[in-house]
């Protein structure tokens, strides 16, 4: 989240896309029906009216992987309101502190949904360079937004065509309706006013799912929502620690912190840094002249964290053992769909799965479930048995016939054990335990440790085994009992000098004498203040109480809880919003009021000529991108169908998919609408989570919510005569499920392109392991993914239903 959960009260509209809060995240409601109390308006877009669509003033339906065209249609309105009505927009914002001004290489073309020239699923570099500023080093600007080649004219251009008619024809969302958002929404581009997004996986899981939210990026640059209370585009992290896992590279393509991974071609320190280091731009013709481009830093955060693995074995003369990080090829995909991609073509013998359940949470789980046949062996670490750890006895296969050999390992669950967990927010709070894990159950991280002491000492008995000093010059210095709290202090990382806690990511030097595990959590935990997770003061110190309870848990950066928060301000300093201000009343003395500023320079305005610091400091050129030229399907976000489509063509070009879309390979059979004429979508339940395995196994949710079920709207069911209760198969080219049917009038028939489109919504908890058992709807999801981080099309698939009977 770009502000936090509290904030959300402070919004004057709210847009929930893609989430359903008020069943998935009811805490984050709490502070959405604060807002309503003061008057903020709510709108709700999504397939299926929920429990949040009936708290909303207004609930848009959309077809499901129609947010570009949904939000697309947003952007013309206000492109078009802005020009006959400049004056009901902050239009200094836009000029300032967006890319807007900025002129674009005069090479640029956009044709029939393509952005240049495509080959073999990926746009070519030279098409790419034309996506870029005329001037990569020092832009040219035109405040007056005129020039043909600005990025706000290509806007304009590009979404001139994202007309009511062909929006609405797309989404088969209302015109009335649409209007209706249109005008609520886009009524937060008032000085003062502020508007928030909040979205969740129904997002995401799309094979364009980083336009969807670009889309959104775009929308709230151009109503000045970004850095402001009651602003952002905030995310709905699925669980309480999503957030942190990230922050420390759960991910494949990043290191903690969000640094890239090194690739083969980065033979030392230096070359890596050149390829992922972006030089500063500086644009010419603002008013603000100088970016602090943060990511400038880049080397002493790879270096302080090089010297927190390796410690004294990290060297300036060893490039502070750079080279013992394993390298990634650029050309194959790591995410979870290439990682089972790979395993179901033999080429991975081993797996070890942490408090994940693929064999029921990944997509296509039938092809999934055979990709873990093809592996050696298999380390299975949770808290309970699940269809993972037991893929090899599920129903329809012959166990004697499976070869992997599986390893459980009993965890601990969250009240078993101690750390932090960083929420939505980016606030990292300690929890702390409360009981012994039963049995052998055992922390997650007392089990890493004791693996990896052991690792230390197999490779130092074996000086011959490939690459040994990266395993045997780790600086690994818990002992047999290793503690949260070591780790925290590691994290934040230490001034090697004085073996003293690092104070914040400002000290971090790239000499060497600087630790940090994670330069984002740098000033956590400090001399002064100790372990700053723990802290629990329930008192909001801002001047104008805005609900930043700043020292309640501490937020990254540097306890920063709304970032790019000097966006807030206008030229001079002076807050948008002068009831909600986020930084206020600077003077050279005592700096800024409020939370802790994104950089503590001075206004604009009243800085020296060459040391006006722009507002956006993790970008190179210092203003927020409405124009996004790094995403590799394009800069503007633009309207695809999904893999799998109920339309065969695209209404808005000759282009039907992402032509950057990830598409899997293995048992990854493609429907067609004839055979497969609905749309199916996964979504949750209150009574279940995740994959069930937490829920599945307790008595009172398995009463709750028995059986897996499937819903479906009226008039398709009375088509194939099932009534609620009914025993239903739901079927695609993937596989096939049973569920009970549930029919409701939450699903409606819709109108798209002259035709009928109906929804089944089908959840995603049960399996064949646990208390409660069924089908798992991923058998039915595709083993395709995002052009940009391949996370899996979940919401969106073809199939059939039919009666069991």
């Amino acid at each position: 989240m770009t502000n936090h959960w509290i904030d959300i009260r402070n919004a004057d509209c709210i847009m929930i896309i893609g989430s359903n809060a008020a069943e998935n995240h009811p805490t984050s409601f709490k502070w959405v029906t604060r807002a309503m109390e003061r008057g903020a308006r709510l709108i709700h877009v999504d397939p299926r009216f929920t429990r949040t669509s009936s708290k909303a003033d207004i609930y848009a339906p959309l077809r499901s992987g129609t947010d570009i065209a949904f939000i697309g249609g947003m952007i013309k309105y206000i492109l078009n309101d802005m020009e006959q009505n400049p004056e009901n927009y902050n239009m200094e914002y836009i000029k300032q502190y967006t890319n807007a001004a900025f002129v674009v290489n005069r090479g640029f073309t956009f044709k029939d949904g393509l952005f240049g020239e495509v080959s073999d699923g990926k746009y070519t570099a030279t098409a790419k360079e034309t996506w870029k500023y005329a001037d990569t080093e020092t832009p040219a600007t035109d405040p007056s937004l005129t020039d043909p080649n600005c990025a706000f004219q290509l806007l304009k251009k590009h979404y001139s065509r994202y007309d009511l008619d062909t929006v609405c024809k797309i989404t088969g969302t209302m015109k009335d309706v649409y209007l209706d958002v249109c005008r609520t929404f886009c009524a937060t581009g008032q000085k003062g006013k502020a508007g928030t997004i909040m979205y969740a996986m129904g997002t995401t899981q799309h094979t364009y799912g980083t336009q969807n939210v670009r889309a959104y990026a775009i929308l709230q640059l151009l109503l000045g929502n970004m850095g402001v209370a009651g602003g952002g585009i905030n995310a709905l992290r699925g669980t309480s620690n999503v957030q942190g896992s990230t922050d420390m590279c759960l991910l494949s393509h990043i290191l903690p912190g969000y640094l890239a991974v090194p690739q083969e071609t980065d033979d030392d320190l230096e070359t890596y840094l050149k390829r992922v280091c972006p030089s500063t731009i500086t644009p010419k013709g603002l008013t603000g002249d100088k970016s602090a481009n943060w990511w400038s830093n880049y080397k002493k955060y790879t270096v302080s964290l090089l010297k927190a693995w390796y410690g004294g074995a990290a060297t300036r003369d060893n490039d502070f053992c750079f080279n013992y990080l394993p390298k990634c090829d650029p050309g194959v995909n790591y995410t979870h769909i290439g990682m089972f991609e790979a395993m179901g073509q033999g080429k991975i013998k081993g797996l070890w799965v942490w408090g994940q359940n693929p064999a029921t949470g990944g997509p296509n789980s039938n092809g999934e479930r055979e990709a873990l046949g093809n592996l050696d062996w298999l380390v299975v670490t949770d808290i309970w048995m699940n269809e993972t750890s037991e893929f090899w006895k599920r129903p329809g296969v012959n166990p004697p016939e499976i070869n992997t050999e599986v390893f459980v390992l009993p965890a601990a669950c969250s009240y078993e054990k101690e750390g932090s967990i960083s929420n939505s927010g980016r606030w990292a709070q300690w929890r702390y335990k409360a009981v012994e894990p039963p049995g052998e159950g055992m922390p997650d991280l007392e089990i890493m440790n004791l693996i990896m002491l052991k690792l230390k000492e197999l490779y130092q008995a074996d000086s011959s085994a490939p690459q040994a000093e990266a395993i045997t010059s780790l600086d690994w210095n818990y002992g047999v009992h290793i503690t949260a709290d070591a780790v925290a202090r590691e994290i934040n990382g230490y001034d090697l000098t004085t073996g003293e806690l690092v104070e914040s990511f400002a000290k971090l030097n790239d000499d060497g004498t600087t630790s940090s595990g994670n330069w984002l959590y740098c000033n956590m935990y400090t001399e002064a203040d100790g372990n700053k997770a723990k802290k629990r003061n329930n008192v909001d110190s801002h001047p104008n109480r805005i609900g930043l309870y700043s020292d309640w848990a501490w937020c990254w950066p540097l306890n920063r809880r709304i970032i790019y928060n000097r966006a807030s301000v206008d030229l001079d300093g002076v807050p948008w919003d002068k009831e909600h201000p986020v930084i206020l009343n600077y003077n050279a003395a005592a700096k800024w009021q409020g939370d802790v500023p994104d950089g503590g320079w001075p206004p604009i305005n009243q800085a020296e000529d060459g040391e006006k610091y722009l507002p956006f400091i993790m970008k190179p050129e210092g203003v927020a991108r409405l124009w996004g030229y790094e995403r590799v399907d394009g800069p503007l976000p633009e309207v695809y169908e999904p893999w799998e489509s109920p339309l065969d063509k695209n209404l808005m070009s000759g282009t039907l998919n992402d032509p950057c879309a990830f598409i899997g390979k293995y048992r990854n059979e493609h429907g067609t609408s004839d055979q497969f004429p609905y749309v199916g979508t996964t979504y949750r339940c209150t009574e279940h989570w995740q994959t069930g395995i937490m829920t599945r196994s307790l008595p009172w949710l398995v009463e709750l919510m028995p059986e897996m079920y499937v819903e479906m709207d009226e008039e398709l069911a009375d088509e194939k005569g099932i009534k609620s209760g009914d025993s239903v198969i739901v079927s695609n080219a993937r596989g096939e499920i049973k569920a009970v049917a549930v029919v409701t009038q939450r699903f409606q028939p819709m109108k798209v392109g002259g035709k009928t489109i109906h929804h089944i919504g089908i959840l995603n908890h049960w399996g064949y392991s646990g208390m409660a058992r069924g089908d798992s709807g991923n058998i039915l999801t595709p083993h395709v993914g995002d052009a940009n981080t391949t996370i899996p099309e979940y919401k969106t698939f073809l199939c059939n239903v039919r009666s069991a009977k």
